[in-house]
């Protein structure tokens, strides 16, 4: 594997260990632990003394401007190992765009005060966007790594029946995730006492939005993976490749344990680490979806020409 596929696959793993701890800030109420300030802490570039969660708030600013810093890196590479019009330069611009609007996003949170005890329309919605696109860059990252490692660019043409198969949940995702941002928060800022509590929480007249998501999360959550289950199915008959039927059943045991622990989730209150594993395994379903569509539209690579570098096609 080329170096700069090496590269870009640890990206991928680096930027999900960020996008938890930022799950970790959100759920330990430790995202107004800085103040209404950024970049600085408190108006401070090293504060003195700082509690528990201006220390955690602080270090997801470090491991987020880190993870700014390696894009950057990955965007030169690409631009500089790749000729213009490849695949791999297209995902590597893609993925520095979107991790700009991660932090522009993260930046407006905490200049709106939309954190800690926030319960805002305002903020249910700057969830569902942050939560867009953050996906966007895992699935950019996620593409460069791919294309880098030898996967073929997609092709539209002849492929319809193929898109539409994957685009459904593709699309689903972004709504059960969405849909269990705002519930994350919920049990964050209503924690029921019990299950039974919950569950009278979540039909009490009057209750907060974030509340109410948690009956509507389930059911999005079920359908989604129904539709993840019979689209790996299809998409298998439709392109039999050894890429498409691994990455489609990845996909799938994904999702038979993101239900596991879904349940779970509800079972047991939504403790901080299972709401954890919980984040990271929905991403991770979204990834292997991703590569299943870059895997099943992709057209068969043409083979280097004599004498010529394969990566850079230069002589």
């Amino acid at each position: 594997m080329p170096r700069f596929a090496r590269f870009a696959w640890g990206l991928l793993a680096y930027d999900l260990a960020v996008v938890a701890w930022g799950a970790y800030v959100r759920a330990t109420g430790s995202g107004a632990g800085c103040g209404a300030h950024w970049p600085l802490c408190n108006g401070e570039l090293v504060p003195r003394s700082p509690p528990v969660e201006m220390l955690v708030e602080l270090s997801h600013r470090l491991t987020s401007g880190l993870a700014l810093a390696l894009s950057l890196v990955l965007l030169v590479w690409a631009l500089r190992a790749y000729p213009r019009g490849h695949a791999v330069r297209r995902g590597a611009i893609a993925s520095a765009a979107f991790m700009g609007s991660e932090a522009l996003i993260g930046a407006g949170l905490v200049l709106f005060r939309l954190v800690a005890h926030d319960e805002s329309l305002a903020r249910a919605v700057s969830l569902c966007l942050h939560l867009t696109n953050t996906f966007l860059l895992l699935a950019s990252t996620a593409l460069t790594a791919w294309w880098a490692s030898g996967g073929a660019a997609p092709a539209a043409r002849g492929r319809r029946a193929v898109a539409w198969t994957m685009g459904i949940p593709l699309v689903a995702m972004f709504l059960v995730g969405s849909s269990g941002a705002v519930t994350a928060l919920g049990d964050t800022l209503f924690p029921p006492a019990s299950l039974a509590a919950g569950l009278a929480q979540d039909f009490a007249p009057g209750a907060s939005l974030f509340v109410r998501l948690r009956t509507l999360h389930p059911v999005l959550a079920a359908s989604t993976g129904a539709a993840v289950f019979l689209a790996s199915g299809v998409v298998r008959s439709l392109r039999p490749s050894h890429a498409v039927r691994t990455l489609s059943f990845v996909a799938s045991a994904l999702v038979a344990a993101q239900i596991g622990a879904g349940l779970l989730d509800v079972a047991t209150l939504a403790p901080v680490g299972l709401q954890l594993v919980h984040l990271v395994l929905a991403d991770a379903v979204w990834i292997a979806l991703v590569l299943t569509a870059a895997a099943a539209l992709g057209t068969t690579p043409e083979p280097a020409a004599p004498g010529r570098d394969p990566v850079t096609a230069r002589p």
